[in-house]
């Protein structure tokens, strides 16, 4: 898996791995248009907080790319449109809002040089907000390799690691957040078998978390949703191991919908429950998860499965994610190092000066 590609940028356009089609096919996208990038981002061509954010980056530097404004003024408005446009795709992901904001910086420091300068220099711009789009995926990959260690030491040398969702490559366009402790055990000699819960409605465990690890060969078992208690209970699960799409300032993680139980029955039962995630997923001014928006997707996610109806005419409900209460969360592996509880110190103590976005 430290081959495959989510997203890539070529002089053709943003390519895309179409993760709503795995695993019968493996089919990849080119855009070339900012809006259709952004639309690939709310139907979940693309998911996972990391390459959310990813993706908004090279979305936002596609636009200005492609852009025909022939001043700095015409190209500043746009700009906003791009901006505006990317920020309405995911709310839950704070890794877009944090992408947005570097990409944002980025532009206004070039835009100021410009005019310092007194020219009109346009082709710089653009060409200085592609490299810096360049530069958020190197430090992805890098950022998912040190998490890795981190974690992995953190994970028992023979065992069952449970995780949830999808939080590998696909979602990070590295080697993964939680997937990514998991590899990097497996390759320092960790002997794992790793229990994998479909993840409904959306099925990204089955569908994608299970097709990461048999392209590793690393050991799995699939699980319905509903198996997830029995297995902590009798299963002899040695830890867990889950990504997120954002942390608040006192630990409180959202991530997948079915997360929350599953760290609720992972105390019950004396299973150590760890979360691995970048500084960019951080939101510290946020204080607790009560303040972190929850998206709300469409009910025939829930009433079909795969296009086909399973269920009869009726009300769904479909939260995308739930919030863990960090007294849950024995341990917070980031790419800085292993914060925990008192979160409030850990985590600010990790950030440093990182740049955390507002909350939306």
């Amino acid at each position: 898996m430290r081959n495959v590609e989510p997203i890539r940028w070529t002089d053709a356009g943003v390519v895309l791995l179409d993760q709503r089609r795995l695993p019968a096919e493996v089919i990849y996208n080119t855009y070339t248009d900012y809006r259709e990038l952004a639309g690939a981002i709310t139907d979940m061509v693309i998911r996972g907080a990391p390459a959310i954010g990813l993706a908004a980056s090279m979305g936002i530097a596609l636009g200005v790319a492609h852009s025909r404004a022939t001043t700095l003024e015409e190209l500043r408005a746009e700009f906003k449109t791009i901006r505006e446009t990317f920020a309405r795709t995911r709310p839950t992901a704070v890794d877009l809002f944090w992408a947005i904001e570097r990409l944002t910086r980025k532009f206004e420091s070039l835009a100021g040089e410009t005019e310092i300068a007194g020219t009109n220099n346009l082709e710089r711009i653009k060409t200085q907000l592609v490299e810096e789009a360049l530069q958020v995926h190197r430090e992805r990959r890098a950022a998912d390799e040190a998490i890795g260690r981190f974690g992995a030491e953190l994970l028992p040398q023979n065992g069952r690691v449970m995780t949830q969702c999808n939080a590998g490559a696909l979602a990070t366009g590295g080697i993964g957040t939680a997937l990514g402790v998991i590899r990097i055990a497996v390759e320092e000699g960790h002997k794992l078998e790793i229990f994998v819960p479909e993840t409904r409605p959306y099925l990204q465990g089955a569908r994608l978390t299970a097709w990461e690890l048999q392209q590793d060969e690393i050991p799995l078992t699939l699980i319905t949703d509903n198996m997830v208690g029995h297995f902590l209970k009798t299963g002899g699960m040695g830890a867990i191991v889950v990504g997120a799409d954002r942390i608040a300032g006192n630990g409180d993680t959202a991530n997948k919908i079915g997360t929350y139980p599953m760290a609720v029955l992972a105390r019950e039962h004396h299973v150590p429950f760890f979360v691995a995630a970048p500084i960019s997923t951080l939101d510290l001014s946020i204080a607790s998860g009560e303040q972190i928006p929850i998206e709300q997707r469409a009910e025939a996610e829930v009433t079909h499965v795969r296009g086909v109806r399973v269920a009869p005419m009726v009300n769904a409900a479909n939260p995308a994610f739930d919030v863990t209460p960090s007294r849950f969360i024995a341990a917070i592996i980031t790419e800085r190092g292993v914060a925990r509880a008192p979160y409030e110190e850990s985590l600010r103590r990790l950030a440093g000066s990182a740049q955390i976005p507002a909350a939306r």
